[in-house]
């Protein structure tokens, strides 16, 4: 099987921080994927059109061209959204891998027309023992004053590899958040990028992740911002554990035309364990003048003071460090609001801590 190089920076660094892109080895892509036949798609009839329409174009930068070219000509499963008004309910996609769909090939796409607005759910899930594959493309087009909340929650098992390129374009007085849940996959890679084209434009990516054992987490974010007081604001929470190795990429480009645009990315990884590996590389381009941008990012074992504080209150170091990984996840865990899914995730915690330190 050979070297996949994926997930570039736009820019390159020094090859020394060994962050510019991830080489995985002995990946297996499967050349017949099968049906996948095991999604559930919730949605309210009104003010939404549902077909398999998607466009098939070449992403602006993806993962890279072998997986990308994987969605395009061999998906297996194609979803195009148009929502035309306001939706009041969640619009949920559940994907579950199982014994009699192990690959999953799928290719996405979410059109907000003018003044709409919705909330769409998408979660990836597997049983336990499977041996399986997962690759997918997400696009989302927020046309003028549409206002679209993604939530993508990822709890897959750890011997799936999890592949998925995002990609947003928003045009003017359009508003894109995401709050992201990564903790599945034996190597789990994105790529996420947005082309902020219109005036008072604004971009919200939240994430946490959660890596534990072998696992391989490498996360690329890219924005590229156009339009006039356009916004970003990029905010990642981690915690590794056992030998799990994180790769943060976070680039916010500021293009000519974005005048008064802003800015803001933070990354925190917290190690719960001597031998994880945390590696960050936040970057700021420029090649406008009157702009703000800031950007930071930090890694580090469990505060000594903190915890011998929670286990002098009678918990466990194991369960001290559950409570703490579970305080630091909060603020993105209390605004998913469908309590289902907040449950799995909060379940997937926990299972987290069950083994030993």
């Amino acid at each position: 099987m050979e070297i996949l190089k994926l997930n570039e920076t736009p820019k390159r660094t020094s090859r020394n921080f060994n962050i510019n892109n991830i080489k995985l080895e002995n990946v297996e892509i499967p050349n017949n994927i099968g049906k996948f036949e095991n999604l559930a798609l919730i949605y309210e009839k009104k003010n939404i059109i549902v077909s398999e329409d998607v466009e098939i174009s070449k992403l602006t930068y993806g993962l890279g061209e072998v997986l990308e070219d994987k969605v395009l000509k061999n998906s297996n499963v194609t979803k195009k959204l148009k929502i035309n008004g306001k939706i009041k309910e969640d619009i949920i996609l559940e994907f579950k891998l199982d014994k009699n769909n192990t690959n999953l090939i799928e290719n996405i796409e979410i059109i907000a027309e003018e003044n709409s607005q919705a909330r769409i759910i998408i979660k990836y899930e597997s049983e336990e023992e499977i041996l399986g594959f997962h690759n997918g493309i997400i696009r989302v087009n927020a046309k003028d004053n549409s206002i679209i909340e993604i939530i993508l929650v990822n709890l897959i098992n750890k011997k799936i590899n999890n592949f998925i390129s995002i990609e947003n374009t928003l045009s003017a007085n359009s508003k894109v958040d995401y709050k992201i849940v990564d903790f599945g996959g034996k190597n789990s890679i994105t790529n996420y990028y947005s082309n902020i084209l219109g005036e008072n434009a604004s971009n919200t990516i939240n994430t946490i992740y959660l890596g534990t054992d072998n696992q391989v987490i490498d996360i690329n974010y890219i924005v590229e911002l156009r339009g006039k007081k356009s916004n970003v604001d990029i905010k990642a929470e981690g915690a590794l554990k056992d030998i799990a190795k994180k790769h943060f990429k976070g680039t916010i480009d500021f293009k000519k035309g974005c005048k008064k645009a802003t800015g803001n990315e933070t990354e925190n990884c917290m190690l719960l364990s001597d031998t994880a590996k945390s590696i960050a590389l936040p970057m700021l381009l420029c090649s406008e003048e009157e702009v703000e941008g800031n950007h930071s990012s930090s890694a580090g074992k469990v505060g000594e003071k903190e915890l011998f504080y929670i286990m002098s209150r009678g918990f466990s170091q194991k369960e001290a460090m559950k409570l703490m990984v579970r305080a630091k996840f909060n603020n993105l865990l209390e605004k998913i609001y469908n309590e289902k899914i907040k449950e799995q995730i909060l379940t997937k915690i926990d299972d987290a801590f069950n083994t030993n330190f």
